[in-house]
């Protein structure tokens, strides 16, 4: 399901063709994360994934960014697995969905390994599947 092109694919366009204002932007202008995700999808092309495919790495990679997904799944992995003495913050406290009282350079760090892999899965499926 996953492929060594694939991972060049997407470290190729989620951070050589991302510039820094589409980083700065992308959560909180959709039309920005969508021209992010059109360029992050160019790579892609090489693979020859059906149109489907590439609409969903395109399409989903966008939303995935807009909405910052990576920050809920991380918040709610901490509530269902941290042990029942260990007191979560709200999600409004978590802008990483990790826990502020953490270093910000270990939230920040486990937020984009989170993403990355959300990424991958999807972009996985699509050209498995589709």
């Amino acid at each position: 399901m996953f492929t060594t092109n694939q991972l060049i694919a997407h470290l190729f366009g989620d951070y050589l063709i991302q510039s820094s204002w589409m980083a700065r932007h992308k959560a909180t202008d959709f039309r920005v994360a969508l021209a992010h995700g059109m360029f992050y999808g160019i790579p892609f092309l090489l693979l020859r994934p059906s149109l489907a495919a590439w609409l969903v790495i395109v399409i989903t990679h966008a939303l995935i960014d807009r909405g910052r997904l990576a920050r809920y799944v991380v918040w709610a992995k901490e509530r269902l697995l941290s042990p029942p003495w260990h007191r979560v913050p709200p999600l409004a406290a978590c802008p990483t969905g990790y826990d502020p009282a953490q270093p910000e350079w270990l939230n920040t760090w486990l937020f984009i390994l989170t993403d990355n892999i959300l990424h991958l899965l999807i972009n996985g499926a699509a050209l498995r599947w589709l």
